[in-house]
């Protein structure tokens, strides 16, 4: 039962804590603010600097805004197990240092990538070409986020573009809408497998 309680709570920890975080953190950035593109998506520094080494006030802003859904599902938690709550958090702290090694020389081996596709567990190499491609693979943790996401966005862009006084309010609905849906569309449709590393990271926006 103790197990059970403690597995229960260090799940909850991660799926919920990343849905936070990807949804109320990393959307609304992606749309509307600068910080978490300014620091996460820069390709003036190295990844591995960003995610373990850097003391520069912004880059642990950001680190602390992403992560504080976590400490809040982590406290509420608590009362289901402590230790799985903590070993939850423990493991995402862990998953941030992971999924930004490939700037060291990671590479993920097949059984771990298969693994890692049956559970929609991010990889580097998947968190890697977000950072090379910003408008690609959210979830911190979980890739099973990233087409909501992907798609929230652009519904986000639309709606911010049309908000403006509405002389034929059921016009501008309808086009609103067909924006939408013609925005999500091209969101979800498959990009192309990005390859190499530093010669790719020309092509991101900041």
């Amino acid at each position: 039962m103790i197990i059970l309680r403690a597995l229960e709570a260090f799940i909850i920890v991660l799926v919920v804590g990343d849905f936070g975080s990807t949804f109320f953190y990393h959307v609304p950035q992606h749309v509307w603010f600068k910080l978490h593109l300014r620091t996460h998506h820069d390709n003036r520094r190295s990844y591995w600097d960003h995610a373990v080494l850097s003391r520069d006030p912004g880059v642990l802003l950001d680190g602390l805004l992403g992560v504080v859904p976590y400490l809040i599902v982590g406290a509420l938690c608590w009362r289901i197990s402590p230790v799985g709550a903590a070993l939850g958090l423990a493991a995402g702290q862990f998953h941030v240092w992971w999924r930004h090694a490939v700037e060291i020389g990671w590479r993920s081996p097949r059984w771990l990538v298969r693994t890692a596709g049956a559970l929609y567990i991010v990889l580097p190499e998947d968190h890697n070409r977000h950072h090379l491609d910003p408008e690609a693979e959210f979830g911190d943790i979980f890739r099973f986020y990233d087409a909501p996401a992907r798609a929230l966005i652009a519904m986000l862009r639309v709606l911010s573009r049309k908000r403006r006084p509405m002389l034929r309010p059921n016009a501008t609905i309808r086009r609103t809408a067909l924006a939408i849906m013609a925005a999500i569309r091209k969101a979800l449709r498959p990009k192309p497998a990005l390859r190499g590393m530093r010669g790719i990271r020309a092509m991101r926006t900041t």
